[in-house]
């Protein structure tokens, strides 16, 4: 026995390596015919990565102060070595984040990967994607750019909308009766440690739930149900490690390709990632002449503006955007269709879903511009659009025609 066994051996009789690598990697089965869809989820723990290690040398050099945060943020920019970099691969990397997520989530929609048996998966993953919108909107704050400053007031100030405990709950976020030095130090440490450590234990029982129940797969068939009679080994699965740890590598470097052409030559990319007012320092007495949140927020902007006010309260347009992501969680039991995978579901979940994505983007860009009565028109009807898809799920999932399930994954 060669020393690297002996001391594998005293390392597994003290902590379980050796099973916990083959339980999730080595003798973890996966479907067969996976494709380019399941890029995504390995993609977004990279960019998690990227963004920890990023956060972690940006707080070396950054003053949580009012008074220096701004001006310590263009110090990383200009005199710290590399802290340019740091800075633009933490940022990009922040809408990266959304990025992939949002086309993970898309996967999900596309071949069911929120039904059963995966229900949990799905809920853990609409925690992930609660917590992550937290702290893209804790750290926006950071820089104290106007942006940032007037982007988190109104975000605030939402909360004022709540009757009967809308002022005290504002004031309690803040820590003071405006935007200020004390909501700047609260907000630093939400993002730096609570909420990551919030997102690391989301991704991990995500992690775990999904290896407990398998994954999915374009036909959404189980491949638990055929296995081998002598090994038990699904006849439709291949070992994660090693052929997807591989194959994720390609997605790996082609994501690495975009991700650097946008670091490298365009990291502002026209205002979307980067606004040219948070280059401004913060000042509450100049309010921008707009104020819009960063682009993967702004679906939800759109369906806030959308809603008219009731007796001069905001209070409905909040309820509506709270539930517009409440209702993601209820997707489960939401959907009766006979069939999982969009490849053998009827054309009106096909029409359905299109609509739902050509209104989650048309929200996205509505969000974007100022509010006119053309464009609130077309936020309301975008906004109709997307509760229809989840309100009306039980009932065209129930009548849509679908073809049968193959027994066995098709490639």
């Amino acid at each position: 026995m060669s020393a690297l066994q002996k001391m594998m051996g005293w390392i597994d009789d003290r902590f379980p390596l050796t099973a916990t690598y083959k339980a999730h990697l080595s003798e973890y089965y996966a479907p067969k015919n996976f494709n380019f869809w399941y890029f995504f989820g390995s993609l977004a723990l990279l960019v998690l990565v990227i963004q920890i290690v990023t956060g972690i040398f940006l707080t070396m050099n950054y003053k949580p102060d009012a008074e220096l945060a701004f001006t310590s943020v263009e110090y990383i920019m200009r005199d710290v070595d590399w802290g340019w970099l740091i800075r633009y691969m933490h940022s990009t990397g922040a809408s990266m984040f959304f990025v992939v997520v949002y086309l993970h989530m898309f996967r999900g929609l596309m071949y069911g990967s929120y039904r059963k048996p995966r229900e949990l998966i799905w809920i853990f993953g609409v925690l992930i994607y609660l917590a992550l919108m937290a702290e893209a909107f804790l750290g926006y704050l950071l820089p104290w750019g106007q942006m940032s400053f007037w982007g988190a007031q109104v975000i605030v100030n939402l909360f004022a909308a709540v009757p009967f405990i809308g002022e005290d709950l504002s004031v309690w976020i803040r820590g003071d009766y405006v935007i200020s030095d004390a909501t700047l130090n609260r907000f630093f440490a939400f993002h730096v440690i609570a909420l990551p450590l919030v997102l690391i234990a989301l991704v991990a029982v995500h992690l775990v739930a999904l290896h407990e129940v398998g994954s999915n797969n374009p036909d959404g068939v189980e491949i638990k149900k055929k296995k081998d009679p002598v090994t038990h080994i699904p006849l439709d699965g291949i070992p994660f490690h090693p052929y997807y740890t591989v194959k994720d590598i390609v997605g790996v470097i082609v994501f690495l390709m975009v991700f650097s052409a946008i670091l490298f030559f365009a990291p502002e990319m026209g205002g979307y990632f980067l606004e040219a007012a948070n280059f401004v320092p913060a000042d509450p007495l100049q309010t921008p002449a707009h104020i819009a949140p960063l682009w993967y927020f702004t679906p939800f902007y759109a369906i806030l503006r959308a809603v008219p006010p009731l007796f001069g309260s905001q209070f409905p347009g909040v309820v509506a955007m709270g539930m517009s992501i409440v209702l993601m969680f209820f997707l489960p039991w939401l959907d009766r269709s006979k069939v999982k995978s969009i490849r053998y579901r009827g054309p009106i979940y096909k029409i359905m879903l299109a609509l739902f994505i050509v209104s989650f983007v048309g929200l996205g860009y509505l969000g974007l511009l100022p509010s006119t009565p053309v464009a609130t028109i077309f936020a309301q009807v975008f906004s109709v659009i997307y509760f229809l898809f989840f309100l009306l799920m039980p009932w065209y999932t129930s009548i849509d025609k679908t073809k049968p399930e193959p027994e066995r994954v098709t490639g």
